[in-house]
């Protein structure tokens, strides 16, 4: 038997041992999507306690909570953080199963070097431990990033913001890359005429215009990816339930005059401008050689209350059941026909949508670019060890695992880098079961350039930053 998290956890075969150990540890980490706060790296911000650092914001852990029947005062309430920690640590053993109890305890490992098991009773000396450490500066938030190996953060940011803090991180002594993504969803906003003209009317002021017609509003948004790409961002990104089905023939200028003249479109129409919108973005990110990304398939804001007292992404997600084929075969096609499809990754949430997915990506390589559309990571509920796998098997058998981008945080916490590891381990535990199974050939060499290759090579060569020397 195994002792829990020793240091061939996840790792069934000797073959797995050895790609892991030599090949995957030890390489940095580029984490091309995640929702860290600018300002945190840029002013390298240390945190108070370990509830800070570790509760603050992640509704993973509030989801369990809750489930678990802890009150909401220890959730996202105002009871002190020593208290907020020992209810977490209470209901950590009640996670068996779930991978919180898997990155729970790698954190405490990897960052702290505790590998106590946590619980309520022993609550009290972990937090004193780690409230500790964190008191030093190798525990800053830069000091955390440097910690895990990781070379890049690419940050979730919207078209209006002014970039401060990369700019901040960029002209420091920092060796970290920190570079903004594009996520222009309230651009395409058009189902809610008033939240919408407000948001035009702050990318308006940004951009030092006025939004009148679509024509201003392309050229503003035009203004603000060459403003991106000026400080170094090479990615977009889109969270929609799904992409929304082109209508070539919709009125477009007309439905824009409509929603900015305050009136709300029907639901055809929204879906009409928001393609078109989305399809001339998309046209943009092509022309600065940049990867765009689509994250479909959650069903957002299911608990009406729960949205009231506490808003959005704080733990009332789900998985959705949403049709994308036929919509998202026909925008990349569009795209694809008049050259003009960027490199491009797709994330489903729902598992039923594996194949899907990653045979869609398949219809648009080129032949010019190497993995140019990519089925991406197991992404939110899907990124744990089933739904890895599951990806990768589905990737493997639908087109090429060998050149795969990799894993990413999707995080909003400087602690949850050990996630790359997770995904390390059962990278390489996949490919040394095979090994084992005498389905793939016992040539370290071979496998172990390939795992290099899917932990950082192959993300770093598909996405061309402009790194800090």
């Amino acid at each position: 038997m195994k002792n829990f998290l020793d240091k061939d956890f996840l790792l069934a075969n000797t073959v797995a041992e050895e790609l892991y150990h030599d090949y995957a540890a030890d390489m940095p980490i580029i984490d091309y999507h995640n929702h860290l706060i600018p300002a945190y790296i840029a002013e390298d911000h240390q945190f108070s306690n370990i509830t800070e650092a570790w509760l603050g914001g992640d509704h993973y852990k509030w989801r369990a909570m809750r489930a678990n029947g802890i009150d909401k005062k220890y959730i996202t309430g105002e009871a002190p953080d020593d208290q907020k920690f020992q209810k977490w640590a209470e209901t950590v053993p009640y996670t068996l199963r779930n991978p919180l109890y898997h990155w729970t305890h790698l954190e405490l490992q990897r960052y702290f070097g505790i590998s106590d098991l946590l619980d309520g009773k022993s609550a009290a000396h972990i937090y004193t431990a780690a409230n500790e450490q964190l008191q030093s500066s190798a525990y800053s938030c830069q000091g955390l990033l440097k910690k895990m190996n990781v070379e890049v953060v690419c940050t979730t940011d919207d078209p209006i913001d002014d970039l401060r803090y990369h700019k901040q991180v960029q002209n420091s002594s920092s060796s970290l890359n920190v570079f903004p993504s594009f996520r222009p969803d309230k651009a395409l906003g058009v189902d809610h005429a008033e939240s919408y003209n407000s948001y035009l009317d702050q990318l308006a002021s940004v951009c030092n215009t006025q939004i009148v017609n679509l024509d201003d509003l392309l050229s503003a948004l035009q203004s603000r990816v060459d403003y991106f790409h000026q400080l170094g961002g090479r990615l977009s990104d889109l969270g929609f339930n799904t992409i929304p089905l082109l209508d070539e023939s919709a009125p477009v200028d007309r439905l824009f005059a409509k929603v900015r003249g305050g009136q709300n479109l029907a639901e055809a129409d929204v879906a009409a401008l928001q393609a078109h919108l989305l399809l001339e973005l998309c046209k943009m990110y092509h022309a600065k050689g940049w990867t765009q990304q689509f994250h479909l398939g959650a069903l957002r804001n299911n608990n009406d209350r729960g949205l009231r007292e506490l808003g959005p992404d704080t733990g009332f997600d789900s998985i959705g059941d949403f049709n994308h084929a036929v919509a998202l075969s026909k925008f990349l096609n569009k795209l694809d026909d008049s050259n003009q499809l960027a490199k491009t990754i797709l994330y489903n949430l729902n598992p039923r949508d594996n194949d899907l997915m990653a045979t869609m990506a398949g219809n648009f390589n080129d032949g010019e670019t190497v993995g140019k559309i990519q089925f991406g990571t197991g992404w939110w509920f899907l990124d744990q060890k089933t739904g890895m796998e599951a990806q990768m098997n589905s990737l493997s058998n639908m087109g090429l695992l060998s050149r795969f981008v990799g894993m990413l945080t999707d995080s909003r916490s400087f602690l949850s880098f050990p996630r790359h590891e997770y995904f390390r381990r059962i990278l390489c535990n996949l490919l040394g079961t095979d090994v084992a199974n005498g389905e793939l050939p016992h040539d370290i060499p071979l496998l172990g350039q390939m795992v290099k290759d899917i932990c950082y090579h192959n993300a770093k060569a598909y996405f061309d930053f402009d790194l800090k020397e």
